[in-house]
Order: structure tokens, then sequence, then C-alpha cells
């Protein structure tokens, strides 16, 4: 009898460590789930993801943005991402990226920059996503700028954030933009637009250049050509076709 007892304390026990890994396995389930660490006093740059994503849009200017905590003497800028879930989204080209905000149910920290990376649906289904468009229109009411790459632009042209600046997207997209808002001033054949606190891109490998030129506007030149560097960029803003009215 005291043998079957031993057994069956410790086959309990087994199985009650067993559940609670599972409990505790995945963070999207932990209500205390790790959050960036955010610097006081520096730029909060939010980037919008969902599922769909393309990956370059989204890496282009976290990348710029990122090392800018790298620079000494600049109000640098803390990057995290948000979303419409704590799942993991899966970009169109398979990465899987856990976001740190959920901004249906999360207390979101200021955002100063808003990054809107194009994804899969951006022309479609996304554009009827009312929450989100929602919290698009939230957000650029204190944001100081408000950035699109690729046809991350087709999101804030319907959230109505367009209607008075210049705005350019995908190259390929120009003449389905104008054929949807025809209400708004498209630029073509330039790689960025700058209206405002508006920058719109058309994004693909030349996110870089749209975002060294924010970071060229905010900190000047030098900084602007070390970022550069940093990541092996040829950078002359001088010679990029773009539109600043």
């Amino acid at each position: 009898m005291p043998r079957l007892f031993f057994l069956l304390f410790f086959s309990l026990f087994f199985v009650a460590c067993a559940t609670k890994q599972e409990e505790t396995a995945s963070p999207v389930q932990n209500s205390e789930r790790e959050r960036p660490s955010l610097k006081s006093g520096w730029y909060n740059v939010a980037f919008l993801i969902m599922d769909g994503v393309y990956n370059t849009e989204f890496t282009a200017p976290y990348d710029i943005f990122q090392h800018t905590q790298y620079r000494k003497h600049i109000r640098a800028m803390n990057t995290f991402t948000v979303a419409k879930t704590l799942e993991p989204i899966v970009s169109f080209e398979g990465l899987r990226i856990l976001p740190d905000y959920d901004y249906t149910r999360d207390s979101i920290p200021r955002i100063d920059i808003l990054v809107v990376p194009s994804a899969e649906h951006h022309l479609d289904s996304d554009l009827k996503d009312t929450v989100m468009l929602n919290f698009v229109k939230k957000v650029d009411k204190e944001a100081l700028f408000v950035t699109s790459h690729c046809d991350g632009a087709f999101v804030l042209a319907k959230a109505g954030l367009l209607n008075k600046v210049h705005s350019t997207t995908f190259p390929s997209d120009i003449s389905k933009y104008r054929e949807m808002f025809p209400q708004l001033k498209v630029k073509d054949s330039v790689l960025f637009v700058h209206d405002g606190k508006y920058i719109t891109s058309a994004g693909g490998a030349k996110s870089f250049e749209a975002s060294l030129y924010l970071c060229q506007y905010l900190y000047g030149r030098e900084v602007a050509e070390s970022l550069a560097a940093g990541l092996v960029i040829d950078w002359n803003l001088e010679e990029i076709p773009k539109l600043i009215p």
C-alpha cells in the first residue's frame, strides 16, 4: 500500500507540472508578457502590422529607426509593433512576428511616429477593417509624423488622412490609387513624398530611403549618412526623386 501511494503521488505531481508548463508556454497567453523597454524622452515609433505584411516595408524602416539609439546627442527612437492581436503575425513571405501591443485591448504608449508598412490586402479587405482604420485615425490626431510604404498609402487614404496633401504609393499601383481615391493629389515617378506630417513612399527596398530622409529631417545630414553607412546604403538626398512641397 505505501508503494502504491508513493507511485500515485508522483504521477499526480508530474501531471500537474506538465499542465503548468502548457499553461505558461505561450507568451500570448501571459497577461504579464514582457514589453519593449521604452526610453523616456525618445520618439516612440509604432509599426502597424497585420497578416500579409511585406517584409521589406516593415524591416527597412525598422532597421533605420532602431539604429538611431546608437547615435549620440540626438533624440533617438523607441521602436515597437502594434497589431490587432498578440498572436504571431505571418508576413507575406512567411516570417512570424510577435506583436508588442494589441491595439484593441492594451494600453498603447504615446505614438510620435506611426509607420504603416504594406500588406497583402491593403487594396481590398484591409480597407474594410473599421477597427484598424479607426486606430489609425486616433493615432493621427497626436502623432508628429505618419508614414507609409508601398500600398500602406491606401490605408492612410481610406482613413481620410491624405485628402489635403500630396502622396504616392507603389509604382504599379498608382493607377489603382488614383481610381480608388480620385480626390487625392497623387505624385508618380518619385521614391517618396513629404507633405505636412505625412511621408508616403514607393516602398520595396526604397523604404530605406524614405526612412533615412525622415532621420535627416529630424537629425541632420551627418546622422543620416552615418545610419546609411552602417547599413551599407549609398545616401545622397539631392539625387533622390522626391516631392517635398
